[in-house]
């Protein structure tokens, strides 16, 4: 599949730390060009939250962009959006059970083992990272840095999500390392989170990607 090469996630916990509302950042980074979008919530799932998600999801599709959920199998069934899993969640092939048979279906990695495992899982992508120093996942990862995504790039068969502490900076020698699409949160959230400059931060995005 060809992945969109800007993949935004929305990381609630990152979003409510600015003091912006979830649903108006989605709108935001939609209106300014976002074709996937991935919806990360690591707290626990109440009605309030699913009905977000719910409607999140219901502007991704007037959008024509991809909705995807962080972790919960369950609740991307139920919305009917695409799922990514870590290393701790349920397992990709299991996950097919619950979701909907074209659901786009992404898999987490952190080193060359678990990227050469992930060629025998039935996913769609691989995400591969932190690339650099990330502050929005508690306990992360040792940094794997751009040497290391240049050589495993060749270890994977499948499009690859590099993810972590990505800015517009460093966003084109991550592409020229290999990687397919750059997972972003934190350089897509402006220091004055208001709809316009939101929308202004995706279109620079969008712009990058496209040199």
């Amino acid at each position: 599949m060809n992945l969109p090469r800007v993949y935004p996630i929305l990381d609630t916990l990152s979003v409510t730390a600015r003091a912006c509302d979830p649903k108006t950042v989605a709108h935001a980074w939609l209106d300014g060009g976002a074709r996937i979008l991935q919806y990360r919530h690591k707290a626990a799932w109440t009605r309030a939250i699913f009905e977000q998600a719910e409607q999140i999801a219901a502007d991704c599709r007037e959008h024509g962009a991809v909705f995807v959920i962080n972790d919960r199998a369950d609740m991307a069934g139920l919305i009917g959006a695409g799922l990514h899993v870590g290393q701790d969640d349920l397992a990709p092939a299991d996950c097919h059970a619950l979701l909907e048979p074209a659901a786009l279906l992404g898999y987490s990695t952190h080193n060359p083992d678990q990227l050469d495992a992930a060629a025998s899982q039935p996913v769609n992508y691989v995400a591969i990272g932190p690339v650099f120093a990330t502050v929005s996942k508690h306990k992360p990862d040792p940094i794997i840095g751009l040497d290391d995504l240049k050589n495993w790039r060749r270890r994977c068969g499948r499009p690859l999500v590099a993810i972590g502490g990505i800015t517009r900076e460093t966003a084109p020698a991550v592409f020229a390392a290999g990687a397919d699409s750059f997972a972003v949160i934190g350089d897509l959230l402006p220091e004055n989170c208001t709809v316009t400059n939101l929308r202004l931060r995706m279109e620079e995005w969008q712009i990058l990607a496209q040199t």
